[in-house]
């Protein structure tokens, strides 16, 4: 069945049509959706969530950008609103030890597609999970970001480069990457 033909099946409310969209984006939704849950069964709630409003809202899809697209920007959108409303992401803010960190941006390394690497932010704390997936991942600004969360855009900011501090350490600990090797204060090495 081609898209399209899934498109004008789900405009109709057809069961086959449904049930072909659902089979074709669900695998890669649930990994979508597995990044920001707490565990597969919140995974699996956030899909379900995500597919009951692609199916309600299908009527609204324009033809404009991939239909890829819109269906992800809905499981997206349905996993930030799972976390607001059960209150998970709000718990874990940590503004006081995110306005002081100093990130090496080179030291972290490439985080799409990687089977480890997204394992090891699965670690992080949900605020700080939900940000860096949302910024680094599907490319939000941290203004749209500020604005899908209820926060300030420098609350996306400093959670954003908490998040990255916290994951090199989980992937050094981790031996997925090396420590780098620090560059000597200048004060200490005229001492």
């Amino acid at each position: 069945m081609t898209e399209e033909a899934i498109f004008q099946g789900c405009l109709k409310n057809q069961a086959a049509a449904q049930r072909e969209l659902f089979n074709r984006f669900s695998p890669k939704m649930l990994a979508v959706c597995y990044r920001y849950a707490h565990n597969r069964e919140d995974a699996e709630d956030m899909l379900q969530e995500g597919f009951i409003k692609i199916f309600s809202q299908i009527h609204t899809f324009q033809n404009k950008g991939a239909f890829e697209g819109w269906v992800r920007r809905i499981v997206v959108h349905t996993c930030i609103n799972h976390l607001k409303k059960n209150k998970r992401f709000h718990e874990s803010v940590d503004l006081i030890y995110a306005t002081s960190i100093q990130v090496r941006e080179e030291s972290v390394p490439s985080i799409v597609q990687a089977k480890q690497v997204v394992e090891c932010i699965r670690l992080l704390p949900i605020g700080y999970r939900t940000v860096l997936n949302l910024y680094a991942i599907e490319g939000y600004s941290h203004k749209e970001i500020g604005e899908m969360l209820d926060i300030e855009e420098s609350t996306s900011r400093s959670q954003y480069t908490r998040a990255k501090q916290m994951l090199e350490e989980v992937l050094i600990r981790k031996k997925i990457i090396q420590k780098p090797k620090e560059k000597p204060d200048w004060l200490t090495a005229i001492r």
